[in-house]
């Protein structure tokens, strides 16, 4: 038995093939090219950034007054949380209890790595044959990931010191040589001196980066644990970064006297 279609369903089916255009064509089997630089490499450059809520807190955590919900970024664990022994712990809780006045972040300093990454600022990638160039909007941050050498031998950075090489598509980023003073997110997550960041940055679409980043740190972790997020490509007109001068905000005319005491204020 053969079917028509009534006048007013063929009315209704192009209307919704003028709005919603054509199929788009099949990319099974289609493989994403990398765009590359003039040596060959995979190009990472543009200003990029996230959009979860890894910043207020790695692990998953309902919303609270200035705080959304998130679902974490931690893969490994599969539970998703830290493996901290039990005295860290105990002093990452102490931590979230005082982070107002704990988080150097609320001082304007660096947030060292990898929080500087999955701040809620943009940034930008500038590519190197030695030299891998990561500039945040926040305070001017400026990494630099050097192609060569060695970490350097007791000296102690906010942001530590990157090393980075080549696995195929997958620039990889060894980060040593940190400070303990920065902390992981608001949530008042904290490492140690001995810290331990392996990045690995992949090219995965032409809008995206998948950035995964292992943490290892002996003297507060049970074992290491991994964090995956994707960093997204910013294509506004005209876009680019700006200015966050911290320390402005923090001791400007604009400030009260007691915003100038308090370095918890949002302000900051």
């Amino acid at each position: 038995m053969t079917h028509h279609l009534k006048p007013s369903t063929l009315l209704f089916l192009e209307v919704i093939t003028v709005i919603l255009g054509p199929a788009a064509p099949q990319s099974r089997g289609q493989t994403y090219q990398v765009p590359r630089t003039a040596d060959g490499k995979p190009d990472l450059q543009g200003i990029w950034g996230v959009r979860n809520t890894a910043a207020y807190d790695v692990e998953a955590h309902s919303g609270s007054t200035g705080i959304p919900a998130g679902l974490g970024v931690i893969v490994d664990p599969p539970d998703g949380r830290i493996p901290y022994q039990p005295w860290a712990l105990a002093k990452k809780k102490d931590n979230f209890q005082n982070r107002a006045t704990a988080d150097q972040l609320n001082k304007c300093f660096l947030p060292g790595v990898p929080r500087l990454m999955y701040l809620p600022f943009p940034f930008q990638i500038f590519q190197l044959p030695d030299t891998i160039v990561i500039t945040s909007e926040y305070i001017h941050n400026v990494r630099n990931i050097f192609m060569h050498g060695k970490h350097f031998d007791q000296l102690y950075f906010w942001n530590g010191d990157s090393r980075g090489h080549w696995e195929g598509d997958t620039l990889v980023v060894d980060v040593a040589n940190f400070n303990d003073e920065s902390w992981f997110d608001q949530a008042g997550n904290f490492h140690s001196d001995a810290l331990h960041v392996v990045e690995r940055y992949t090219r995965t679409e032409p809008d995206v980066i998948t950035y995964e980043v292992t943490i290892e740190d002996p003297k507060v972790f049970t074992k290491s644990w991994r964090m995956s997020m994707p960093f997204y490509l910013y294509r506004d007109k005209n876009f680019r970064l700006l200015e966050y001068e911290c320390y402005a905000y923090l001791e400007g005319p604009t400030a009260t006297e007691d915003q100038n005491h308090n370095p918890a204020h949002p302000n900051k």
